[in-house]
């Protein structure tokens, strides 16, 4: 056991360990994580409504973090880089979006890896996984023509947000 706090994966960060083991840890880190966020919304959504259907104040004060997390619960594979900051495997990129709490999630590759052909596919899946857990997730096209998801939380019961 280490020291070191739980980090959801943004996709900027190291491949995986490949270490004995390695992988179920890391599973096993992103199941509590995940059931700790669950916990806090069914404790601080009290407004009415399913308190797990919407993101808590925790949630929408880090919607990076959040956002991450819920898509590698979801089992979405995170994009990694290497020490030189270059791209070597294909999945989510999380990071903020250009308004104050949204989120911008792309999904990122290797240069020639194939990951412009998947994103349409891949991001409509991570855009369900956010639509259940109270994420309005759009579609948009941006720069080169490259599609990403831009994300905020839908208003809490009881809100007029």
């Amino acid at each position: 056991m280490t020291d070191e706090s739980f980090e959801a994966a943004t996709g900027d960060g190291p491949a995986p360990p490949a270490t004995p083991g390695a992988a179920e840890r890391r599973a096993a880190g992103v199941r509590v994580a995940f059931e700790g966020l669950l916990q806090i919304r069914r404790l601080t959504n009290t407004g009415g409504g399913d308190p797990e259907a919407v993101p808590a104040v925790w949630e929408r004060n880090r919607p990076v973090r959040a956002v991450a997390l819920a898509l590698e619960a979801a089992g979405t594979a995170p994009s990694a880089v290497d020490a030189e900051g270059r791209r070597v495997a294909t999945g989510y990129r999380v990071g903020p979006g250009e308004e104050p709490g949204t989120v911008r999630v792309e999904w990122l590759g290797p240069p020639g890896g194939g990951a412009a052909h998947e994103e349409e596919d891949a991001l409509g899946r991570c855009a369900r996984v956010l639509d259940r857990l109270g994420w309005e997730a759009l579609l948009y096209r941006g720069p080169r023509r490259r599609r990403f998801l831009q994300v905020e939380p839908l208003p809490a019961p009881g809100c007029d947000t």
